[in-house]
């Protein structure tokens, strides 16, 4: 088969996948307010609750322990965000401005750095190349780069109250500051190169009330901390607990996609082998993959499922596709596994 048939036959059977998995699951789609309006206030309360012990206990086991529940409590509070990229507003009312009040400000980690980028990930003439804000073909890098990728996460706090505390300030007096901010900090992305350039969303009252926000938060943390007001170990607490949950982060992503793609326009059925699933009888994902990331792969596949319902579609595709059909090709036993292969893979790639 030479390589222009080879690429019809793929782009036919990502096509096919497409229209059963479109035909199976077709009425999952609806997002019902009931469960993430629940979600979000449970996750919101634990995450709170758990920092305040962590920043006040006299025990340190409590501390530790508490510290762990607000990490896992923020990580899933968080990962709420790529839901909004794909939530219309009128699916749940009020769910975005709820989520930025309770997590995303005070977190220093509003929706606006995910909204409008996330979304070009799923473009199909984008997703692997040069012009996709998140991928990187780490599997083709030297090994090193997996530590570098990994640890850079551990700076996160750093990066956020720069981002809010100085750019934004500065941006708003001086025009270049804030176009490079704009096009550079105010994105949640994995290729360096990749710049924004929707500058009109960022003159938007959706924008401007979550940076101002920020920003005038940032101010008044760190203005506590400096006045004694706030004792420090609140603030160091929260710069931990928020580090290591980005680090937990960074560990899903690097096994949420193969990142074997050397910058070619992928087709839609490589764009599907390229993502993970780690489905059930798993259950660690719950933790280290929560609010539907661990079926991945099935959201690259089906973006418009909201994250209650990707289970019940990833059954039903699994009771009605064969066993070695091209959907079970992209799943992963476990977190351990999966990167245990990125590592080969990187390990192949860096032998002359």
């Amino acid at each position: 088969m030479n390589a222009h048939a080879d690429i019809q036959a793929r782009e036919r059977a990502g096509q096919s996948l497409a229209r059963q998995a479109n035909d199976i699951a077709r009425d999952l789609t609806r997002a019902d307010p009931k469960v993430y309006w629940l979600d979000l206030v449970v996750t919101a309360a634990v995450t709170w609750l758990a920092f305040a012990i962590a920043a006040t206990a006299a025990q340190p086991g409590w501390t530790v322990v508490a510290g762990l529940v607000a990490i896992l409590g923020l990580y899933r509070g968080i990962s709420f965000i790529h839901e909004l990229t794909h939530l219309k507003r009128d699916d749940v009312p009020g769910f975005h401005f709820a989520w930025n009040v309770l997590i995303g400000v005070p977190w220093l980690t509003p929706s606006l750095l995910y909204e409008g980028v996330h979304i070009l990930h799923h473009a199909k003439d984008r997703y692997g190349t040069a012009r996709d804000p998140e991928y990187h073909p780490l599997a083709r890098r030297p090994l090193h780069e997996l530590a570098v990728f990994l640890g850079i996460a551990l700076l996160a706090p750093v990066g956020t109250l720069l981002r809010f505390g100085v750019l934004a300030p500065l941006g708003f007096l001086i025009p270049a500051v804030r176009r490079f901010t704009i096009a550079k900090a105010s994105g949640m992305v994995i290729n360096t190169h990749f710049s924004r350039d929707d500058f009109d969303r960022a003159n938007r009252a959706p924008w401007l009330a979550q940076e101002i926000a920020a920003w005038l938060w940032c101010w008044t943390l760190v203005g506590l901390t400096i006045s004694g007001v706030a004792p420090l170990r609140v603030f160091l607490t929260a710069a931990v607990i928020f580090s290591l949950m980005t680090f937990l982060n960074q560990v899903r992503t690097a096994v949420a996609h193969r990142w074997d793609n050397d910058g070619e326009v992928m087709a839609p059925l490589d764009q599907f082998l390229d993502s993970v699933n780690v489905p059930p009888p798993a259950l660690l994902p719950f933790l280290w993959a929560p609010v539907g990331l661990r079926y991945h792969a099935l959201h690259h596949l089906m973006p418009r499922l909201p994250y209650h319902n990707l289970g019940t579609a990833h059954r039903r595709l699994v009771e009605a596709l064969p066993a070695d059909h091209d959907y079970r090709r992209a799943e992963e036993r476990e977190l351990i596994p999966a990167l245990g292969k990125l590592v080969k893979r990187m390990r192949r790639a860096s032998r002359p």
